[in-house]
């Protein structure tokens, strides 16, 4: 790809983008954000093509790393974040990813701010970005991870009924049916404890919320493993080997 040109490197990722069709060529958007350069990553994050505008918006996650005092790369990547095509939004999720990948501090910046924006997409970026199990490896970033999760599922709960009905907001619920379940799996203690308190909630969509959550085998697990009954104690027998006290 650093080979072709412009007009070569648009035709080589719309044929091998894997659209149309189920799952859009993950992979080559992957190459691409680590081979272009700048000019070209800024040309396709604003091209009206589906694949193109997706592959320049992920790797806009590696021009922020690369220029972390620029704002109109933190400004594009929230635009996209809320794109009206999904998959445009997809690729917003994953570049706060590449960010998270080299600089953790700036990622949990990026998801305090978008997990607070107006736009319950740009949330939806948020959460699904930094609810990837292999960006939760530090205290701070299951607490970012949790208090996102946390944010946006109030915020739902605070719209009233026609409020919710927006295709944004379901979108944003849909998410939360499965980001809860990756947060809370990287730090069980609190994240078990919130979702206890929003099972005693009645609000319909966190009920909803929580129903979905409970279909994912990773936290089935830590709750089935919660609730197991201790194992029964052994009476000590003076002198034998592995005796309990």
């Amino acid at each position: 790809m650093r080979d072709l040109p412009d007009d070569g490197l648009d035709a080589y990722l719309t044929e091998h983008s894997g659209l149309p069709g189920p799952r859009g060529n993950l992979e080559l958007a992957d190459a691409f954000a680590v081979t272009a350069d700048s000019a070209t990553i800024l040309r396709l994050a604003e091209s009206d093509d589906e694949y193109l505008r997706f592959c320049g918006t992920e790797a806009v996650g590696r021009l922020a790393l690369e220029q972390p005092a620029n704002p109109t790369l933190r400004l594009l990547l929230r635009e996209r974040a809320g794109d009206p095509l999904w998959r445009v939004r997809e690729a917003a999720a994953r570049a706060l990813q590449i960010v998270g990948d080299a600089d953790p501090a700036l990622m949990l910046a990026l998801v305090t701010e978008w997990s607070a924006d107006p736009s319950p997409l740009v949330r939806r970026a948020a959460i699904a970005g930094i609810c990837e199990p292999r960006l939760l490896k530090s205290p701070q970033a299951c607490a970012a991870a949790l208090a996102a999760c946390l944010n946006c599922t109030e915020w739902i709960a605070a719209l009233p009924a026609d409020g919710r009905r927006d295709p944004g907001v379901r979108t944003l619920r849909q998410a939360l049916g499965y980001c809860w379940s990756v947060a809370i799996a990287a730090d069980p203690g609190p994240g078990l404890a919130a979702f206890e308190r929003m099972r005693a909630v009645a609000d319909p969509d966190i009920r909803w919320i929580v129903r979905t959550n409970l279909t994912k085998a990773r936290l089935r697990r830590l709750l089935e493993a919660r609730e197991a009954p201790a194992p029964l104690s052994r009476p000590a027998v003076p002198g034998h080997p592995i005796a309990t006290e």
